[in-house]
């Protein structure tokens, strides 16, 4: 799977949300820019993400994600 297709599809699914991804293949680091994500716990935020990625994840399309996630305002900071 190619990382524009990560960030096409959750960003589709998740109104609201700029995703930036880093990687190729079957292991993508995202970061994930979204006040209303980064009001919900960090399980709850896992939780999404998975749910619109399980069916990649588990035919192995995607094997690694590793998820970071931020305010717009922190994410306008590390620029």
């Amino acid at each position: 799977m190619q990382s524009v297709a990560v960030k096409q599809l959750l960003e589709e699914k998740i109104p609201n949300t700029q995703v930036e991804v880093e990687g190729e293949g079957c292991n993508f680091q995202l970061n994930i820019i979204s006040d209303e994500l980064a009001a919900l716990s960090a399980v709850k935020r896992q939780q999404q993400i998975y749910s619109i990625l399980n069916p990649w994840i588990a035919d192995g399309t995607i094997h690694a994600v590793i998820m970071k996630f931020f305010t717009r305002a922190a994410w306008a900071e590390r620029s």
